[in-house]
C-alpha cells in the first residue's frame, strides 16, 4: 500500500511539469504552459501591425481595455491644495503639499522646484516601494536633479507608504510593508472589479492636476519618471495618462514572459486582471504611447531579467520605427542592481531636459542633502489617515460595496435564473458539465477492506493536471453516493468515513488541483501566512482572466460526474476544512443534475465580508473579479 502510493506521487508530479517536477508545481507549471500559448498569440499581433491606422486602433483598444480592468475611474473633484511648509537646499527649493486625491483621501508630497523663476516643465515622481515613501533618499536625488536643472519635481506617497498607511496597529504604526499592505488592498478590491493599480494611478493623475494647477508650471510639458515600483506607476500612468509628454520608467520594464519563470507575479498593483490573456506586455505600456519619447532605465543585475528588458525595448522600438519616430523611444542599461542609482537618474535628467526644454546636453548629479523623514513630513502626526475626516481606501471600497448590494439584490430578484448563471459561469469561467471533457482515469492498485475495498485513482481532466484520488466501494452499496474534498491529503481517511463505507456508502475522496500533494509549497513569511500558499498562482491565473475558485470547481464537477455515473444518480458532495466552499458552492449550484446535496464543515466567507476583512488568511484565492457588481456567495444557494 505505502509503495503503491509512493509511484502515484511521484507520477502525478512527473506528469504536471517534465520528470523533475515536484507536485506543489503541478498548477504553477500548467499556468506557465497557457502563459506561453498567449505570448506567443501576442507577439503574432504585434507583429502584424503596419499601418498607422492599425497601430491607433490597436492603442485605443489596449487603453480601453485597462482602464476597464481596473474599474474606471471617479470623476475629479477639488482638488483642496495647500501649503503646508517650504525650505532651500543647495541650488533648488522645494515646498511641502497636500491635496485631495478623492474626497476625504489626502495625499502628502514634496515639490522641489528651480530657483530660477517660471514656469517651469513639472515631472511627476512615483514613489517605488520604499517604507518612508516620497523621503527616500534616491528619489529625493532624482527631485534634486530635476529641479537643479530647470524642472519642477513633484514626489508624493503611495498609499501603504510614508504618511499613507492605511492599516495601522495600536501604537499608531503601520501594521504592514508596502507590498503587503497593497496586496490587503487589492484582497478588497477584486470582488468590487478594482485593483489596487486603480488607486495608485489615480494618485497620479491628481498629482498631474496639481502640478497643472499651479502658475508657475507650465502645464502642457509634463513628465513622468519613477523607480521599481515607481516604475511600475510610471508606466501605467504613461499608457494612460495622455498628458504625459516624455517618460522614463526605471527598473521595472521587462517581459512576464521572462520573470514569471524566475520570480512570478509580485503584489496586487502589478497584476492586472486578464491582461496576459488580452497580450498586454510590459512592451505595451510604452508602445501604447508611441510615439510620444520613452526611455527605458534598467539595471544588468536587477532582479527584473535585463533579457525581458532588451525584449520589450526590441519590441517597441520596432512599433515607434514604424511610425517614423524611432529615436524616441530609447534605453540606458547600468552595470548595477535593482535601484535608481546615479547613472539611471542622471539618464532620466537628461531625457527630460532633451524632450521637456529641448536641452538636449550631459548633465551630471551633484551631491545633494536631503530631507530627513521629519521634514519631509506633512501631517501633525505622520500618518493622513490620523487627521481628522480623512478616509482610508479599505473605507471607500466598503462604501463601494454597499452600493453594489444595493444594485445586485434588483439585478438578482428580477433577472431569469438562466441569466444568473450564464453571468456566473463569464465571471469565473466555469463551464457547463456537458462541455467539460471526460477526464482520464488511471488506477494505480486497489486494497481489500473490512466489507469494502480502496481503488487509488488519478483523475486527468485537462492537459498538464493529475488529480488523486481513493474510491471506496462497499460490498454492499446503498444511498447515494458521496464527493469529498478537502484541503488535505487524502492518505488518512477522515474520521469515520470507513464505517459509512462499511455501511453502504460510496466515497470518493479527491485532492483538486491546489491542495493534497499539489498545493503550492508554503514559506515562511506574512505573503503566505495571510494570502495562502497559492497566491503566486492566483495572481497569474488572475492575468489569465481564469479564476482559481473556477479551475478548483471544475475538477469538482468532473469528479462528481464520474461518480454520478458510476453510482447511476445524483451524488453529495462534502467538503471539509476551509477554503474551498467557495468553489463546492459554484460546482453544486451550477450543476444541480449531478449534485442532489452538499455539507459544508465550516461556512463559506462571502465577498462582502472579504471586502471588510481582507487580511482573513487565504481568502483571495477565491476571490472573482467584479463578482460582487452581480451576486454574491451566499446567493448561490438560492440557485
Amino acid at each position: 500500500m505505502r509503495f503503491a502510493m509512493t509511484v502515484v506521487l511521484i507520477l502525478v508530479g512527473a506528469a504536471a511539469g517534465g520528470e523533475d517536477a515536484a507536485p506543489e508545481d503541478m498548477v504553477k507549471n500548467y499556468l506557465f504552459r497557457l502563459s506561453d500559448e498567449a505570448f506567443a498569440r501576442r507577439q503574432a499581433a504585434r507583429d502584424a501591425l503596419q499601418t498607422e491606422d492599425e497601430i491607433k486602433a490597436y492603442q485605443s483598444d489596449m487603453r480601453a481595455f485597462f482602464v476597464e480592468q481596473l474599474g474606471g475611474f471617479w470623476e475629479k473633484g477639488p482638488l483642496n491644495a495647500e501649503v503646508v511648509g517650504t525650505g532651500e537646499g543647495e541650488g533648488f527649493r522645494y515646498e511641502k503639499v497636500m491635496y485631495d486625491s478623492l474626497p476625504g483621501v489626502r495625499i502628502t508630497a514634496v515639490l522641489f522646484l528651480p530657483v530660477t523663476d517660471g514656469p517651469y516643465p513639472g515631472v511627476l515622481v512615483p514613489c517605488g516601494h520604499s517604507a518612508n515613501g516620497k523621503a527616500m533618499d534616491v528619489y529625493q536625488r532624482t527631485c534634486i536633479l530635476l529641479a537643479r536643472n530647470g524642472i519642477a519635481a513633484l514626489i508624493y506617497d503611495p498609499i501603504g507608504q510614508g504618511e499613507r498607511s492605511q492599516i495601522l496597529k495600536d501604537d499608531r504604526k503601520p501594521k504592514y510593508g508596502s507590498t503587503i499592505e497593497h496586496t490587503v488592498v487589492g484582497t478588497a478590491a477584486i470582488p468590487l472589479g478594482w485593483n489596487t493599480a486603480k488607486f495608485r494611478i489615480w494618485d497620479g493623475m491628481r498629482g498631474i492636476d496639481y502640478l497643472q494647477s499651479r502658475p508657475d508650471i507650465d502645464g502642457e510639458t509634463v513628465g513622468c519618471t519613477g523607480n521599481s515600483g515607481g516604475g511600475t506607476l510610471t508606466s501605467y500612468i504613461m499608457a494612460i495618462d495622455e498628458r504625459v509628454d516624455c517618460a522614463a520608467p526605471s527598473c521595472y520594464i521587462t517581459s512576464f514572459k521572462k520573470f514569471f519563470r524566475k520570480d512570478g507575479p509580485q503584489d496586487a498593483e502589478q497584476d492586472i486582471h486578464g491582461q496576459i490573456s488580452k497580450g498586454m506586455e510590459h512592451a505595451d505600456y510604452i508602445m501604447m504611447r508611441a510615439p510620444k519619447p520613452t526611455l527605458i532605465l534598467c539595471a544588468t543585475h536587477d532582479f527584473f531579467s535585463i533579457e525581458g528588458t532588451w525584449d520589450s525595448f526590441r519590441d517597441a522600438k520596432r512599433l515607434y520605427t514604424k511610425l517614423g519616430f524611432a529615436e524616441r523611444v530609447s534605453l540606458v542599461e547600468t552595470d548595477a542592481e535593482h535601484g535608481f542609482s546615479p547613472m539611471l537618474r542622471q539618464g532620466a535628467g537628461r531625457w527630460m531636459r532633451r524632450w521637456l526644454l529641448g536641452k538636449d546636453d550631459a548633465i551630471v548629479e551633484q551631491d545633494a542633502a536631503v530631507l530627513t523623514d521629519e521634514e519631509a513630513q506633512c501631517t501633525p502626526d505622520g500618518q493622513v489617515i490620523l487627521m481628522p475626516g480623512q478616509w482610508t481606501v479599505l473605507e471607500v471600497m466598503i462604501e463601494e460595496e454597499e452600493r453594489l448590494a444595493a444594485q445586485r439584490r434588483e439585478w438578482l430578484a428580477s433577472a431569469p435564473r438562466d441569466e444568473v448563471v450564464a453571468k456566473i459561469r463569464e465571471l469565473t469561467g466555469i463551464r457547463p458539465a456537458a462541455e467539460l471533457p471526460e477526464p482520464g482515469v488511471e488506477k494505480w492498485d486497489v486494497v481489500e477492506g473490512d466489507g469494502y475495498r480502496e481503488e487509488n485513482l488519478v483523475f486527468v481532466p485537462e492537459e498538464g493536471i493529475r488529480l488523486r484520488a481513493k474510491w471506496y466501494v462497499p460490498e454492499k452499496p446503498a444511498g447515494p453516493a458521496e464527493l469529498r474534498i478537502g484541503p488535505d491529503k487524502i492518505d488518512e481517511p477522515a474520521q469515520g468515513l470507513l464505517e459509512r463505507v462499511a455501511a453502504g456508502t460510496r466515497v470518493l475522496a479527491v485532492e483538486v488541483r491546489g491542495t493534497g500533494v499539489s498545493a503550492p509549497k508554503t514559506r515562511l513569511g506574512s505573503y503566505d501566512r495571510i494570502f495562502g500558499g497559492g497566491w503566486r498562482d492566483f495572481f497569474t491565473s488572475y492575468m489569465l482572466d481564469k479564476t482559481y475558485l473556477g479551475m478548483q470547481a471544475e475538477d469538482i464537477t468532473v469528479c462528481g460526474r464520474w461518480l454520478a455515473g458510476k453510482s447511476g444518480g445524483p451524488v453529495a458532495l462534502h467538503v471539509a476544512g476551509e477554503g474551498l466552499q467557495p468553489a463546492a458552492l459554484h460546482a453544486s449550484a451550477l450543476a444541480p443534475d449531478i449534485f442532489e446535496d452538499w455539507t459544508l464543515e465550516q461556512p463559506a466567507v462571502s465577498w462582502a465580508q472579504t471586502v471588510r476583512e481582507p487580511e482573513r488568511h487565504a481568502v483571495l484565492l477565491n476571490t472573482v473579479h467584479g463578482a460582487l457588481r452581480y451576486y454574491d456567495i451566499p446567493d448561490l444557494e438560492k440557485l
